[in-house]
């Protein structure tokens, strides 16, 4: 399984490495949000919580749709518009900027990608503002996440201009209350980072480059497919008239394990790589890795893992998703379950199932890159 990125012809200058500021604040974001999938990061993530304000604490929380499970793609609106020709802004003002210059339907499909919507795995379906289907299986989905998903998911539909307002003074009241001191402290680490990258690319050629991005990341011999090893599947293209064609590699201090790719219809596409890896605990005993490695042997359960580690999803969504029957899927999960690599909660009528990452990351930060990434 991986994520291929058509780059036939494709001109070397079209290939640019940028540092991101508004992507680097979603990434922030995450990992406040999901603290379990950066272990390295426990310290940070207590300082910076302990300092926030009630009210930007109850705000963030409203808005974790964005950046919780899953990474919204409106954290790289230079790969929406055609006139950025994928290069980042110099500062969050300059990004947030030209997020606001995406309309109002593209900034809701993007907003609401991956959990709530399937127009990331179908370029065909509907837009959530004009189809009532699209609309009525968004909102489904957004129920099986929780009260407050649907409270966002509603208010997103039926106010675009009005939310999107709330996002950006949102994002402006972060940048104040920590993440100007981030991005102070990383800003120059990231841009040192995406010029050497170009450097290696102009001097050694892409194949150089790319294997200083990831040992995931490598492009084929006759230099026409970039191919990023992620368990899942994908297809797009550096190619498309209709944004400009390139791609854009953009490096990240906080993401670690995560290696994501922006591959949605009609946006450019985005390499969003991880440039530090932090350390982590020794695993556990050989006997417990054992039972838990024959528990991950199957394929199937392996693919299920990736999406269990991003959010929590019940059997009938892993079911749907990977073309398996219920009963079928729920075999996977029990066997998962015994071995002690999920937790299981209940909200409502839904039964929400999700990897247990402080377990798994015992497993070695192979696996745990693996599933993330």
């Amino acid at each position: 399984m991986s994520v291929t990125i058509d780059i036939a012809g494709l001109p070397p200058e079209r290939v640019l490495f940028a540092a991101s500021p508004l992507a680097e604040l979603g990434h922030a974001l995450h990992v406040l949000a999901e603290p379990s999938h950066h272990p390295g990061l426990h310290g940070w993530v207590t300082a910076t919580a302990a300092g926030l304000k009630p009210d930007l604490a109850d705000r963030l929380c409203e808005a974790d749709f964005l950046w919780g499970p899953v990474f919204s793609d409106i954290f790289l609106p230079l790969a929406a518009l055609p006139s950025a020709e994928g290069r980042a802004g110099t500062t969050l003002t300059d990004e947030l900027d030209m997020l606001d210059r995406l309309d109002d339907e593209r900034f809701v499909e993007a907003a609401l990608d991956v959990s709530c919507s399937g127009y990331y795995a179908d370029a065909s379906i509907g837009s959530p503002l004009h189809d009532a289907r699209s609309r009525a299986l968004t909102l489904e989905r957004a129920a099986a996440r929780g009260p407050r998903n649907v409270v966002f998911a509603r208010r997103l539909l039926e106010d675009p201009p009005g939310v999107r307002a709330w996002v950006r003074r949102l994002m402006e009241d972060c940048e104040q209350a920590f993440f100007g001191d981030v991005w102070r402290r990383v800003g120059v680490q990231l841009a040192t980072d995406a010029r050497h990258k170009t450097e290696v690319l102009r001097r050694r050629g892409l194949r150089e480059a790319l294997a200083e991005v990831s040992p995931a990341v490598s492009v084929d011999d006759r230099g026409t497919r970039i191919t990023v090893d992620k368990l899942t599947s994908g297809r797009t293209t550096a190619l498309d008239p209709a944004v400009g064609p390139g791609i854009t590699l953009v490096p990240s201090s906080l993401g670690w394990p995560h290696l994501l790719v922006l591959s949605a219809p009609g946006w450019r596409p985005v390499i969003h790589y991880p440039v530090a890896t932090p350390g982590l605990p020794e695993p556990a005993s050989l006997d417990l890795i054992k039972l838990r490695m024959e528990a991950l042997a199957h394929p199937m359960r392996l693919r299920m893992c990736r999406w269990l580690a991003r959010s929590a999803c019940t059997t009938g969504e892993l079911a749907t998703e990977h073309g398996i029957s219920a009963p079928e899927a729920s075999r996977h999960l029990a066997v998962l379950k015994k071995a002690g690599l999920l937790t299981t909660r209940r909200r409502g009528r839904y039964v929400l199932h999700q990897l247990d990452l402080t377990v798994v990351a015992r497993l070695g930060s192979d696996f745990l890159e693996g599933v993330l990434r």
